[in-house]
């Protein structure tokens, strides 16, 4: 069963998918949107979920160092929401502390890309380490 990973932004959404036994996560795309406007990119997102046959979605939470949730962590809360009322899907959700530090790490370190390139990929590679994170520590969606 393909599960989709979204890094969640105000800008943009990461979407990464596992294959279909649930072990790796790869990077799909950048969804463009604009929370501010209330374009969420919910099109596209379901055209991704019809291409990989996805069968839940799990949402990087981003907790506060302190464990405490902020309004990003609302944020990704209401999108898992339109998520669930859009495509019927279940919904899970990954702490995704310092997953961005961890993918931009990665792409300085291992692959030395520039800041301009890094820019364009890290929302990407962030929803990889969430999913990841998530199949390795659940192997499976949860909810």
């Amino acid at each position: 069963m393909r599960i989709l990973g979204l890094d969640v932004g105000s800008k943009t959404v990461g979407v990464a998918v596992s294959d279909p036994m649930g072990w790796t996560a790869q990077g799909v795309e950048i969804i463009r949107i604009n929370e501010g406007e209330k374009v969420f990119g919910l099109d596209r997102l379901g055209e991704i979920i019809q291409e990989t046959g996805a069968k839940g979605v799990v949402l990087g939470l981003p907790k506060n160092m302190n464990n405490t949730e902020g309004p990003r962590a609302e944020a990704a809360r209401a999108y898992a929401k339109m998520v669930e009322d859009r495509f019927s899907l279940p919904t899970d959700f990954q702490d995704e502390r310092l997953t961005t530090v961890q993918a931009e790490r990665m792409l300085i370190e291992e692959a030395d890309v520039s800041r301009k390139k890094r820019k364009k990929v890290i929302d990407k590679i962030a929803a990889e380490f969430i999913l990841q994170n998530y199949l390795d520590a659940n192997g499976k969606l949860t909810k």
